[in-house]
């Protein structure tokens, strides 16, 4: 049996009918060996053609609590704070390590999702503030005026 490398759909298909009729095949045997490396090119081209994007871990969450009828609520309790839910849904808070332990243990979601990178809104400054050079004291306001 000749192996060949799949670099279209079509060699796909044909590799996937070539490990069709293996399939079963003893594990060592020349035809076992060809089914091992057809499933591994295969599995190369698949990752290539379709890859599987990251998955967000809000969009995880709002999915489950559509999924199984859970709301903002339900995230609260396991989360001990509905305002913290809602600013985790919100993309204004990220998941602590802790939160991540509980929505993994009690929803049964995979902690690897939760704890994927994402992005988060900052809220955008109003214009005519400048919180960062304003004094925090009379005190430092006086020195400031005078100084």
């Amino acid at each position: 049996m000749i192996i060949r490398p799949i670099c279209n759909d079509e060699d796909h298909r044909a590799a996937l009918a070539t490990i069709d009729r293996l399939w079963g095949a003893k594990v060592g045997s020349p035809d076992g060996d060809a089914l091992d490396v057809l499933a591994t090119l295969v599995d190369a081209y698949e990752n290539t053609r379709w890859p599987i994007e990251a998955v967000d871990p809000v969009d995880t969450i709002k999915a489950h609590m559509e999924a199984t009828g859970r709301n903002q609520a339900d995230l609260a309790e396991v989360i001990g704070s509905r305002s913290r839910a809602s600013e985790i849904i919100a993309r204004k808070r990220p998941l602590t390590i802790n939160m991540v332990r509980n929505i993994a243990s009690e929803w049964h979601l995979p902690a690897g999702v939760l704890i994927a990178p994402y992005e988060l809104k900052t809220p955008s400054a109003k214009k005519g503030t400048r919180r960062a050079t304003r004094p925090r004291s009379t005190k430092l306001r006086k020195l400031r005026r005078t100084g």
